[in-house]
């Protein structure tokens, strides 16, 4: 036991140092997380043999994208599997397998930490190092922090290995904004962000997004440099703002100004970097009239996006519209599925109503992540040729059934609300 515990941890080591591909064998006993072993199960209990729950397990990994691989499945039972990835990204929605049957998936994970290294500026200078500003609920989140995680859930999770290796030539997607596009961490909240990578093969998704944001207080937490100091040739940054900053106040604030020019410099530097660049127009707000229709809560910041992207030839895929026309299609009532709307009891732990209208739950999350999808191929994105093969296109007018829709909860959980509104 004991040369086998060295071996484990001198392969930790491997993975740390030098980032070499490594395989965990989860059908023999692993450790629980620790600094010093590098690699192990984490955030809750270990599996048992026979048990069901939820678990997640971690390895201690340099910044960067890896190709993760994992073989689900048991010689002994039954299994029925989703994975996630760091905060709740979707990646492998949901594996059934038979007894003695075994499937592998593989997909890209970006993983980061908080420093910023020097790195050659939009104006071709040498940057000092720096750090992005996280904010305080931030801190200690699976987001931000010195290793990779996965989740592992399901009503029967049987994984036999994972198998990770460094990617450094995949294409990246930046994703920017707010609580609407975020990897929220707990349930029951969801944002399209982390849905996103379920569609993709072949490229990582980065999700930079935070709750509360606007364009610009996301460059002054130094979210965008970070992007700017790993960004290469040909990666892509999707810009979502407008929630927040439509409350900014003060001289000079508003859609037409304050939030034009942050647009703009988004579009500068991500093109100083030979990136390219993509604007999402605000999602709606769940406020119907008096006839069913949604009302305009953004006023001219989706027009003013939209400028920008005409003056600048910024590709814009208009979530304004195509959410209109999902809640409008949902109708007042059966739109509340799309949104954290749930009476008190709904969950063991919830100790009172949700009524938000506007941030989303997994199944509006999930649809929401479509749209951007839609979008794209409006565009005739070259995104698309990474496109999963299980993709079927989708309209806003005809929503999937939230009753049928399977997300088993994470084994964390807040009940307070996002930043921002």
């Amino acid at each position: 036991m004991k040369i086998i515990t060295i071996l484990s941890l001198l392969f930790s080591c491997a993975v740390v140092a030098t980032a070499q591909e490594i395989t965990y064998d989860l059908t023999k006993q692993q450790p629980m997380y620790s600094e010093t072993v590098g690699y192990g199960y984490d955030v809750v209990e270990a599996p048992t043999a026979k048990g069901n729950s939820p678990f997640y397990f971690s390895v201690k990994v340099p910044d960067g994208n890896y190709r993760v691989t994992v073989r689900l499945g048991s010689k002994k039972r039954e299994g029925e599997t989703t994975v996630r990835a760091e905060s709740r990204r979707m990646m492998v929605e949901k594996c059934v397998t038979k007894k003695g049957q075994f499937q592998d998936f593989s997909f890209l994970v970006n993983k980061r930490g908080v420093d910023i290294p020097s790195h050659k500026g939009v104006d071709g200078k040498p940057t000092q190092p720096s750090v992005v500003r996280i904010k305080p609920g931030e801190i200690g989140s699976l987001t931000w922090d010195e290793k990779l995680t996965l989740e592992f859930n399901g009503a029967s999770p049987c994984v036999q290995s994972i198998k990770i290796e460094p990617d450094t030539t995949t294409i990246t997607v930046f994703l920017c904004g707010n609580s609407t596009v975020v990897d929220q961490g707990k349930e029951p909240w969801a944002s399209w962000g982390q849905m996103f990578p379920r569609w993709f093969v072949g490229i990582s998704i980065a999700n930079y997004a935070e709750s509360g944001l606007t364009a610009t207080s996301f460059m002054a937490q130094n979210r965008l440099e970070k992007i700017l100091s790993v960004i290469r040739e040909g990666d892509y940054v999707v810009c979502e703002f407008g929630h927040n900053d439509e409350k900014e106040k003060g001289p000079g604030t508003g859609a037409w100004y304050h939030y034009s020019v942050a647009l703009k410099k988004f579009v500068d530097m991500v093109r100083a970097k030979k990136g390219n660049i993509i604007f999402c127009t605000p999602t709606q707000r769940r406020f119907f009239d008096s006839e069913g229709k949604i009302k305009n809560t953004h006023g001219d910041f989706p027009a003013a996006m939209k400028a920008v992207a005409e003056r600048e030839n910024v590709p814009l895929i208009d979530l304004s519209a195509e959410t209109k026309i999902l809640f409008e299609t949902m109708g007042v009532e059966d739109s509340k599925h799309l949104l954290v709307h749930y009476p008190m009891g709904t969950f063991p732990w919830q100790e009172k109503k949700f009524s938000d209208n506007t941030h989303f739950n997994p199944f509006g999350a999930y649809e929401v992540s479509k749209l951007v999808v839609m979008g794209l191929k409006r565009l005739n994105s070259p995104l698309m040729q990474y496109l999963s093969s299980d993709w079927i296109d989708f309209s806003p007018s005809q929503p999937d059934n939230w009753q049928t829709f399977y997300w088993p909860l994470s084994p964390v959980y807040d009940g307070k609300k996002p930043d921002g509104n």
